[in-house]
């Protein structure tokens, strides 16, 4: 069997997986947003953070649970790598320097999971297990919620309550992310990945000395690192390492964890607003860029031409032969068009063209499917562009799912759009201007230019993965990079939820014939091409100088 052959077909099983897992689990998270019962578990819960579940929150008071709870992890995150040389657990390593803990805090807060260290040689069992492991759950969460507080935006009229904060975060900790984990991590550990406490021991001789290896709960922060679409490894490595990612089976499996749920919100979206159709019109424009940039990433990375990708089979270069470039191309592309950020190869390996897919995958704003509940809000404020630009186009005020989108609502989706290529952009310039942040960079002209274009990138999508060729370790990138990624997660928040609450005061607006019908394929079309054309005329002056120059020049 040829490689070409095998991609083909770990994609097609990997579609049939998706298929399969979507009705049952999209409507059982619609379920679970909608259910009005609260389990013993989660009423102790309740009780110990002094919450009341029932109440309903107008968006103000939704954004300010948000706020509070992620500035409170923060702090907790910080404290702890701080303290940690004297925690026990440590394995003997130090505490965080100042400047790494507030990125490493900043980034799994933020859902980012950008990794300054080297995972084995900087963090203890307590740190990875009660510290980055909760946060990747709770994180995951909170993205969820704000993407059912806008669900419940266009699904309700005429009030301002969008539900409770804190009941949508402990639902979706405790009844989605970890029955799912727990099933999860059983896989991987049946598939070899470590699941210990052990300390460092050595292993085995290689060149006249030996190596040093720690043990961990590999398994149960693998599991949520991809279901949760956080993306920060246990080890340096991340899902390259045998200890994370042993067989081809098991990167499969994490890259069906990496999808399924960002996938099958569509289907919770189409349940709680009444319309099955209007989800499948989401999932069909998420499905269609994430088939198109699968399709080209592996054409560019078997097809590039010279004798050395030639005798490979295809660009090997940076990939574990145990996966191929088949099983790369498709995590990487699921990967950055998510935002989890986790790699199985680097990606500044990649052929030029291949490494600007996955930074345009980021720039689309990860919305193909995108992160856990950011993926569903962002397509959403696309989706309202969208209408936006339909109206413009027949004089008509525009309307999605029976709520009026005026001049309040635009202003909230514009605002939201323009955030994260803000950050980007201007940091990119900063680190190039300067003499210092250059000195970062491992290689020279476009290819460098793209590292640090890449980072700032993936810190301000909230995705964490890097180009394996910048040393981000120095006080200029963690502070700069820390700030993109706090700024990039909970600003836009800020205008999910005001839309959100303008959304909710409305009355429906009756279905006329010259409403736009938004659930059929013309408007997917529509989707897609609005999403590609605002990404191309925000981000291409920026690829022209990075990985499109260095792919013309190869």
């Amino acid at each position: 069997m040829s490689p070409q052959t095998a991609g083909v077909l770990q994609l097609l099983a990997l579609i049939g997986a998706l298929a399969l897992a979507y009705r049952p689990l999209g409507d059982y998270m619609a379920r679970v947003y909608s259910s009005e019962r609260h389990y013993r578990p989660e009423k102790w819960i309740y009780k110990a953070i002094g919450a009341n579940p029932s109440a309903e929150m107008r968006w103000p008071a939704y954004l300010r649970g948000v706020l509070a709870f992620s500035a409170v992890s923060v702090l907790f995150l910080y404290l702890l790598q701080r303290l940690q040389g004297s925690l026990p657990g440590s394995l003997g390593f130090s505490s965080i320097d100042p400047d790494q803990a507030f990125n490493t805090a900043a980034s799994f807060v933020a859902n980012t999971n950008w990794q300054s260290y080297y995972g084995e040689q900087a963090m203890g069992h307590v740190v990875q297990t009660g510290g980055l492991a909760v946060q990747n759950f709770v994180s995951a969460a909170v993205g969820m919620a704000v993407a059912v507080a806008l669900v419940r935006g266009f699904a309700r009229s005429r009030t301002g309550e969008l539900g409770n904060f804190w009941a949508d975060l402990v639902r979706g900790t405790v009844r989605i992310l970890i029955p799912l984990s727990v099933i999860g991590a059983i896989i991987l550990v049946a598939c070899g990945a470590l699941q210990n406490f052990s300390g460092i021991h050595e292993v085995g001789q290689f060149m006249g000395g030996s190596q040093q290896w720690n043990g961990g709960a590999v398994a149960s922060q693998e599991v949520i690192k991809e279901l949760g679409t956080n993306g920060g490894g246990v080890f340096n490595a991340n899902s390259a390492h045998p200890f994370e990612n042993p067989t081809p089976f098991s990167n499969l499996f994490e890259i069906f964890l990496i999808l399924v749920i960002p996938f099958a919100l569509t289907r919770t979206f189409g349940r709680m607003v009444g319309s099955i159709k209007q989800g499948y019109a989401i999932l069909g424009t998420m499905v269609t860029i994430w088939l198109g940039f699968t399709a080209l990433m592996m054409w560019t990375e078997f097809h590039h031409g010279g004798p050395a990708f030639d005798l490979a089979g295809g660009a090997m270069e940076g990939k574990e032969t145990r996966f191929g470039i088949g099983g790369s191309s498709i995590f990487a592309v699921a990967t950055t068009l998510t935002s989890t950020g986790a790699v199985n190869s680097f990606h500044s390996s990649f052929t030029g063209f291949g490494g600007g897919i996955t930074m345009l995958g980021m720039q689309l704003g990860e919305i193909a499917p995108g992160g856990v509940g950011s993926g569903l809000y962002g397509m959403l404020i696309m989706a309202i562009i969208a209408v936006f630009i339909a109206g413009l186009m027949v004089g008509r005020t525009p309307e999605y799912l029976g709520k009026k989108i005026g001049t309040r609502q635009i202003k909230f989706a514009a605002c939201y759009i323009l955030i994260t290529p803000a950050l980007v952009l201007a940091f990119t310039a900063a680190a190039m201007a300067l003499p210092t942040p250059a000195n970062s960079m491992t290689n020279s002209g476009a290819h460098g230019f793209s590292e640090i274009l890449y980072a700032y990138t993936s810190g301000a999508n909230n995705n964490g993965s890097a180009f394996a060729g910048l040393n981000a370790d120095t006080q200029w990138f963690n502070s700069t990079i820390g700030i993109a990624m706090l700024l990039g997660r909970f600003l836009p928040m800020v205008f999910v939820l005001a839309l959100a609450g303008s959304l909710a005061e409305q009355k429906p607006v009756p279905e006329t014939t010259g409403t736009l019908r938004t659930e059929k394929p013309l408007f997917t079309g529509l989707l897609v091409g609005t999403i590609l054309i605002i990404t191309g005329l925000t981000y291409f002056p920026a690829l022209a100088l990075g990985p499109l120059a260095e792919g013309l020049a190869s």
